[in-house]
């Protein structure tokens, strides 16, 4: 009798099965990701709606006049209120980008405004105080001669805005939007923290624009330096002198396939003579008081006179294939500048320079004084560069007096 063959083996049955459950689990997976792509956003599937935030596309919008800013930078003690203006500006700019692409509603982008100028009061006191501590604003001259005034101006506001950005704009966002433990739930296309929107969609274009209108100027401005002979009054009193010396060496490689096939040594060392003082045409002032018996002095607050720095090239290799321009040379210089500059406005020399500019004065103008009335004292104060928001006089008076 022949077999039966229409019966399925028994080996068919589950691979059958094994099919069946790869298909399920395909769909399933397919599911998966369509429902998280389309319905809930990514990885927050229990999220409720009022927590969740959907950015939208949007460009940045830079409303700050280019020209203007770098002015402001150039010299922000003389321009207080243009710095705390521009500060104003960026900030604002920021958020209102930031409120854009989280496709913040028209009422909330208003209160954007109201929002920030709550913090506007602190946070421009923070911006001038880092940045003039980065800025050495009395290096004007030299900056210009190396082809970097407008630049370190840029990279310390670069410093200072990320110090403060992010915190800025969690603190404002999150008073307008909706949160669960502190944590802002989105989606929509190229989905970013708002500090991460806030930085490298707003600060950091902003910032690069800032940077090649900066190179413009700096090397028209470098060109342009001293092209006749300048000669002008001043008067100064120079109390501190600093001599230093520094060097630094520089390898410079030529790369052909990944593999080093030339290289250059350039060693470079430089002398320094750092004046610190007063400049006198600036302000200078002599009051007397009969009635008190007091005669004070009033002299400016104390800065860098002059530097000057004398570099030599100790050694300079030049490989085969590696030619040195002379920007390698002048960027070196210019590090060594700053070094010096760094080093002596971070030192105690300004409070030396008081200490002996007190003692000069009394010295010169004592006995002159006794000379008058033996009952007058002398007083040395020290004024700080006017500014939108001035802050009282330095006043010695109690290291200065003198008894009968």
């Amino acid at each position: 009798m022949a077999r039966n063959n229409d019966y399925p083996s028994s080996g068919s049955q589950p691979r059958n099965m094994l099919r069946a459950l790869l298909v399920i689990l395909i769909v399933c997976i397919v599911g998966v990701l369509l429902f998280r792509k389309f319905v809930a956003p990514p990885g927050y599937t229990s999220v409720p709606k009022e927590y969740q935030v959907n950015y939208v596309p949007s460009d940045f919008r830079m409303p700050i006049d280019e020209e203007r800013a770098l002015s402001v930078l150039s010299d922000p003690n003389n321009n207080r209120r243009g710095f705390d203006e521009l500060v104003y500006e960026v900030n604002m700019s920021i958020l209102q980008h930031v409120g854009r692409r989280m496709n913040l509603n028209d009422g909330d982008l208003s209160r954007l405004q109201d929002e920030y100028e709550k913090h506007h009061p602190y946070l421009r006191e923070l911006y001038f105080n880092d940045f003039t501590q980065l800025r050495d604003t009395t290096s004007q001259l030299y900056e210009t001669w190396y082809e970097n005034e407008g630049g370190s101006a840029i990279e310390a506001l670069r410093e200072v805005a990320g110090k403060y950005t992010c915190f800025l704009v969690t603190q404002v966002i999150t008073t307008l939007v909706p949160v669960k433990g502190q944590s802002i739930y989105a989606k929509g296309q190229e989905v970013n923290t708002p500090c991460g929107v806030a930085m490298q969609e707003a600060l950091n274009p902003m910032l690069k624009r800032l940077e090649e209108r900066a190179a413009v100027q700096d090397f028209s401005r470098s060109r342009g330096l001293l092209q006749e002979k300048v000669e002008r009054v001043i008067a100064e009193l120079a109390t501190m002198e600093v001599r230093d010396k520094k060097g630094l060496n520089k390898n410079l490689q030529t790369r052909f396939l990944g593999f080093s096939v030339s290289s250059s040594d350039i060693e470079v060392s430089a002398i320094s003579i750092l004046k610190v003082g007063f400049r006198l045409n600036e302000y200078f002032d002599i009051g007397l008081n009969a009635k008190q018996g007091l005669v004070t002095i009033t002299l400016p607050e104390p800065v860098i006179l002059s530097h000057e720095v004398f570099p030599k090239i100790d050694k300079l290799d030049i490989g085969w294939m590696r030619e040195v321009q002379s920007v390698d040379l002048n960027k070196n210089f210019d590090v060594l500048r700053r070094e010096f500059r760094r080093e002596a406005l971070e030192s105690d020399i300004m409070d030396d320079a008081k200490s002996q500019a007190i003692d000069l004065m009394n010295t010169m103008f004592d006995p002159v004084i006794k000379g008058i009335n033996s009952r007058y004292n002398l007083r040395v104060r020290f004024k700080e560069v006017e500014s939108a928001y001035p802050e009282p006089e330095t006043d010695y008076a109690a290291d200065n007096q003198y008894q009968d």
